[in-house]
């Protein structure tokens, strides 16, 4: 049981369910029903488990060339890979059917998207073109999206500023993922940006101007009234440091600075989150 956990990548989990209950509470309108927030983020988190079951199935063979994933249960050999697929089929089947039958059809179509998004366009583009982070960050922002519809039935401007925040924040978080691990990624024949071109020039770039558009990005809440004042300072100061280790990486473009902008993603998106429910503005 382990390994089959293992399969659904559950230290990442906890951040999809995080985002799903932010867009969850800026959708909701009345009264809170907690059973409505139950399905929509524990069938956020079924679909989010069966696509990554599914990504480490199709990609077993290159996961088997890294150090970093080569004692997946996969290409270990602790699972076979026609029992991990029919694991993953299952999972995201039932996630569609909970935020379908818990929540509303907007909320498990989004939730449809999102796999087929991350499993047919993201997952085969990143053997063949250094832009799959860009079109991998679709389907990684779609949780608030499918939050918000839970609460509300549709999708407002709102809701896509939630997405929009999460789009730009993957990009540092992944290009120092992908700088730290670029020899691997390079074994496997996966072309991130720092593979392709190696001296991480225009890594550091793209981390840089991603955390600087981050800025006005995540600031939006605060001047569309969806939080007040305490959110609008404590945004501008989490991403003025964001920017700061990014600018950091673009100075010395070493293992240790991106390392830096890693562990700064990591803290920024859950301090941000948290300044939008203490600080949400009730219409």
């Amino acid at each position: 049981m382990k390994d089959y956990l293992e399969l659904t990548k559950p230290r990442v989990i906890w951040l999809i369910l995080m985002s799903t209950g932010i867009g969850y509470w800026f959708g909701l309108s009345g009264v809170l029903d907690g059973l409505v927030l139950l399905h929509a983020v524990s069938g956020t988190g079924l679909l989010a488990a069966g696509t990554f079951t599914l990504n480490q199935w199709y990609e077993r063979e290159a996961d088997a060339k890294m150090r970093r994933t080569r004692m997946r249960p996969l290409p270990a050999g602790r699972i076979r890979p026609a029992r991990a697929f029919w694991f993953g089929v299952a999972l995201a089947a039932l996630g569609f059917v909970q935020l379908w039958l818990g929540a509303n059809l907007l909320a498990a179509l989004l939730g449809l998207f999102t796999l087929l998004s991350y499993l047919l366009a993201y997952t085969p583009l990143k053997q063949r073109s250094r832009h799959s982070t860009t079109v991998g960050a679709v389907p990684g922002a779609m949780p608030p999206l499918i939050g918000y519809a839970a609460a509300s039935g549709t999708l407002t401007a709102e809701a896509w500023v939630l997405f929009a925040i999460l789009f730009l924040w993957q990009f540092p978080h992944f290009y120092a993922i992908a700088w730290m691990y670029r020899d691997d990624y390079a074994r496997a024949g996966i072309r991130m940006l720092p593979v392709v071109e190696p001296d991480g020039e225009s890594t550091a770039r793209q981390i840089v101007l991603a955390s600087l558009l981050l800025i006005p990005v995540s600031l939006l809440p605060g001047l569309m009234s969806m939080t007040g004042r305490v959110y609008l300072g404590g945004a501008l100061l989490l991403g003025a440091g964001f920017l700061h280790y990014g600018l950091r990486v673009a100075r010395q473009r070493t293992i240790r600075r991106a390392r830096g902008v890693l562990l700064a993603s990591v803290f920024y998106l859950p301090i941000l989150y948290c300044l939008m429910l203490v600080d949400r503005v009730r219409l």
